[in-house]
């Protein structure tokens, strides 16, 4: 079964209040079978435009990326991603 991955660019608005939503979602999402494979870190956009930070996020399953997204619990968490940054967040199928 092809794994899932919650996909996100993000540009972080409001440093400190950011922190609150990394400290509050990761438990959240382990809980709910994710691994972090990319947090933040180095990078470079090579062709079109992005935001400033990426972060990857595995699951098992594609359906278990949709769900841990749509987990009423990180949802409430959200609001505060949506406070302190712009974002685009994908939930992607894997090969």
């Amino acid at each position: 079964m092809p794994k899932g991955y919650i996909i996100g660019h993000i540009t972080v608005n409001d440093p400190e209040t950011y922190k609150t939503y990394i400290e509050k979602d990761t438990p959240i999402l382990t809980r709910l079978g994710a691994v972090p494979i990319v947090r933040g870190g180095q990078s470079t956009t090579m062709e079109g435009e992005t935001q400033n930070r990426h972060v990857v996020f595995e699951f098992p399953s594609y359906e278990a990326a949709v769900a841990a997204y749509n987990d009423p619990e990180y949802q409430e968490v959200a609001k505060i991603r949506h406070r302190s940054a712009t974002s685009t967040i994908l939930v992607v199928e894997g090969v």
